[in-house]
């Protein structure tokens, strides 16, 4: 295992550039003509379709998509008490957290007479995507879960990969069900996307889909919410990422275990730690192959952590600068004085302030929403949260004298922008006030 190790102030601008470039994605034109014929296939045929492409893209044979109430069931007698202690738990600290973020309605008079609204109402039906790939997530289940239910989504589709003997990890079952979804459907990729959108013999149509995925799945994404008849999407996303910023005081095996964290979840995720110390990044690549050597998932980590890097700095300032500009979906800063450095964050997705606090918790049970924008998106886009499943509606109510003292400024803006129609709109009600 080889990872880049660099020292900033030796580096061109071209080349510090080049360095925080992103692994590219899978997204040419091949590439997306063959997602578009997946999601016209569904479109086409419906169930047949989503069973006859799980069997040729994840050899898995299906008779229905549906998971039955039977499964249901029986998923719940197979998962360790234990773990649903732990699930029951988690789910308890998400939606304290979602709870408190839902958005608080506005009514006032912008002047007398003249009352504006804003009101919030649920997003009725939305599709929740659980990725399966080389490992189950009920976390996701939780993290979409949660905030659907609190913002009263009145249908809520859940769509993942079934396993190789055709069933659906009995974990992300359980989690759903004490998550109160029922409509659950045995399908992944561009093909549960496509089914989410417009909509199959069983699989009900939705009108925003949510969660994470690969790249199939982020193209149909992005074909379908570019679609009229299609559906919305949450946020942007790409292979999961970490940039941890440590000091001279910096722990290297904590710093260690939370770059191996994110390494493991796929050979295209991308780790970057940035240090004023030169011994704490030696010292960290000591503890990386150490540690690797004890993970399952040893080989997928160790291909990520060849497309990952070690970057010396001088100072702490100019190691955020470059957490800004690179913008990353999780920040880990391993300094002291964390609350005091984070000041200074302007684009991340979600931020772990000091040595306690691992990337993991905010994956599972801090409270936080795990779903987030990766890629770079962080600059523009925020991690999901209940209000991401709400829509915003204005109201608007004028008096006889809202509208006598408003009319005018209205007319005269109308006139400037030649909408004549706009303008006779105010004026003919103005008239019949006289």
């Amino acid at each position: 295992m080889k990872i880049e190790n660099v020292r900033w102030k030796d580096l061109t601008r071209a080349q510090q550039l080049e360095l925080l470039k992103r692994p590219v994605n899978q997204s040419d034109g091949d590439f997306s003509k063959k997602v578009e014929m997946i999601i016209a296939e569904v479109r086409q045929s419906g169930d047949a379709a989503l069973i006859a492409l799980t069997e040729k893209l994840d050899r898995v044979a299906l008779t229905q998509v549906r998971v039955t109430e039977s499964e249901r069931a029986a998923a719940l007698t197979q998962v360790d008490p234990e773990l649903m202690k732990a699930i029951r738990d988690a789910i308890r600290r998400i939606t304290v957290f979602h709870e408190a973020q839902l958005p608080c309605p506005i009514d006032l008079e912008t002047s007398a007479g003249v009352r504006c609204e804003r009101k919030f109402f649920p997003i009725e039906r939305v599709g929740l995507y659980i990725p399966g790939g080389t490992a189950p997530l009920p976390s996701t289940v939780m993290m979409l879960g949660v905030p659907s239910r609190i913002a009263g989504c009145s249908l809520r589709v859940l769509a993942t990969p079934p396993q190789a003997d055709g069933s659906i990890n009995s974990t992300i079952l359980a989690t759903a069900h004490e998550l109160g979804i029922t409509e659950i459907y045995k399908m992944g990729g561009a093909q549960a996307i496509a089914a989410l959108a417009y909509g199959t013999q069983s699989v009900p149509k939705v009108d925003k889909i949510y969660g994470p995925g690969n790249a199939w799945v982020t193209e149909a994404k992005l074909q379908v919410s570019q679609d009229p008849s299609g559906a919305a999407c949450d946020l942007p996303a790409g292979p999961s990422e970490v940039l941890v910023i440590a000091d001279h005081d910096a722990n290297p095996g904590f710093v260690a275990s939370d770059l191996l964290s994110q390494a493991e979840h796929g050979v295209d995720s991308q780790v970057i730690l940035i240090s004023t110390s030169a011994p704490v990044l030696k010292q960290v690549q000591v503890e990386l192959a150490a540690q690797l050597a004890h993970l399952p998932r040893s080989k997928i980590a160790a291909l990520a952590l060849e497309k990952s890097v070690l970057i010396e700095v001088e100072t702490l300032k100019q190691a955020m600068d470059i957490s800004n500009e690179y913008a990353p979906e999780h920040l880990i800063l391993q300094v002291q004085q964390a609350r005091e450095y984070s000041k200074g964050v302007r684009h991340a997705g979600s931020v772990f302030l000091g040595a306690w606090t691992p990337e993991s918790v905010g994956d599972y049970a801090s409270g936080t929403n795990h779903v987030l924008p990766t890629y770079g998106f962080a600059r523009s886009y925020s991690g999901l949260s209940t209000e991401s499943f709400m829509k915003a509606i204005s109201f608007q109510e004028l008096s006889e004298h809202g509208l006598r003292d408003l009319g005018p400024t209205v007319e005269r803006i109308a006139e400037a922008e030649f909408l004549d129609a706009h303008k006779r709109a105010v004026s003919i009600r103005l008239k019949g006030l006289q």
